[in-house]
């Protein structure tokens, strides 16, 4: 009696653990966030708010080695991407992020001939690098490979940009990719997500000093850097540290309505050049053809509001 009253208890207790083992290592379910028809945008990173959108079709839904992919079809914004919950790409908008993250620092540049991208692998920032005729050679590292065969299939007006030659693809740790080829690229653009799950050490300083480590002489960083409604205390210590070895370090910023706030920012830094509030080149032919980018824009992005400004940059910028 005395061991069936103490192994059914301790059988009991290691089928609990092993239930919340299995569901940690699940992890979220996107399908859970589709209630009446409407997909809901909630995150640990903008609390007390969400994004709902109204579904007319999920197409995929799936789990990788690494987060959870959703894909559906909305009925007014196209088709949307997302990933652990939060939405990556909507077809309606995403010109305006994915141009503006690529044309900065392409245009502040004004001659990068070989350009490295971290993430991304929807491909939207490929797209827009290929469309500057200088550039020789554009490295994607992705780490996560279903993102890139599910956007190919789904969102193709994006992954277009894989079908140009220039490019090649490395499904790895970017990080990793930089430690091998130092001082080789012209321009790094991280195109990550959220600083949660396997995104979160894009957003701290050691990979920074890994993008400013693989950066040529004259080079510029550019990343997704959050939103100023929502992370100051986020955007603010990332950029004292990233201050710290590189030369210049500026923030920057798109609007895009399916973003939390309708905004977000992108970290700008560079090695042994100045400001990249200006662009080194202007190319009226190409602005013909992009939708949101121009070069009054350019200059424009650089421009923050008082409280942004004061509370990234304290009194250092004016």
């Amino acid at each position: 009696c005395f061991l069936k009253i103490v192994f059914f208890p301790l059988l009991f207790l290691a089928a609990a653990v092993g239930l919340a083992m299995a569901e940690q290592q699940q992890g979220l379910n996107g399908m859970d966030l589709i209630v009446d028809g409407w997909f809901h945008e909630r995150g640990e990173l903008w609390p007390g708010q969400a994004m709902s959108l109204k579904v007319e079709e999920v197409v995929y839904h799936g789990r990788s080695k690494f987060q959870d992919v959703l894909f559906f079809r909305s009925t007014n914004h196209g088709m949307v991407l997302v990933l652990d919950g939060v939405i990556q790409v909507t077809e309606s908008d995403e010109f305006s992020y994915q141009e503006m993250i690529a044309h900065i620092p392409m245009f502040a540049h004004g001659n990068a001939e070989k350009v490295l991208v971290i993430g991304g692998g929807d491909g939207g920032v490929l797209r827009e690098i290929c469309k500057h005729q200088g550039v020789k050679e554009v490295v994607i590292c992705e780490i996560d490979e279903d993102v890139i065969s599910y956007s190919k299939k789904y969102l193709p007006s994006l992954a277009c940009g894989y079908d140009d030659p220039r490019v090649t693809v490395k499904v790895m740790d970017g990080a990793e990719f930089m430690r091998q080829n130092p001082g080789v690229f012209d321009v790094i653009i991280t195109d990550s997500s959220d600083p949660i799950g396997p995104a979160s050490v894009l957003f701290e300083a050691p990979f920074y000093r890994g993008m400013y480590d693989a950066l040529a002489d004259g080079g510029i960083i550019c990343t997704q850097g959050e939103c100023m409604w929502l992370h100051k205390d986020l955007i603010k210590p990332l950029v004292d540290k990233v201050s710290e070895f590189c030369s210049t370090a500026e923030y920057a910023y798109t609007t895009i309505p399916t973003y939390p706030s309708g905004q977000i920012g992108f970290i700008v830094a560079t090695k042994n050049r100045g400001s990249c509030k200006k662009p080194a080149k202007v190319d009226s032919e190409m602005e013909k053809g992009l939708r949101y980018y121009n070069s009054e824009l350019h200059e424009a992005s650089f421009v923050l509001p008082n409280f942004a400004r004061r509370a990234i940059f304290g009194d250092a910028e004016k």
